[in-house]
């Protein structure tokens, strides 16, 4: 086996100060993403419920129409 070799300390150095930095900068993005993909949920939320009560709705009306006297 080989000895390992010395890593220069400004390398090192800048390994860590990248690794830091993209830690930071995930922080910040996902800070911004979050307030947007909540209100996405939201409205998504609301759609979904518009949707449901349009096809209970219907379905309601068909089976209205179903059972009607005039068979």
């Amino acid at each position: 086996m080989v000895p390992p070799v010395q890593v220069s300390p400004l390398i090192k150095m800048s390994r860590y100060s990248l690794l830091l930095l993209g830690v930071l900068y995930g922080k910040t993005r996902c800070d911004y993403l979050k307030p947007i993909a909540e209100e996405e949920r939201r409205l998504e939320a609301e759609e979904k419920k518009k949707r449901e009560e349009l096809e209970r709705i219907a379905k309601e009306l068909a089976e209205a129409s179903e059972d009607s006297i005039l068979k």
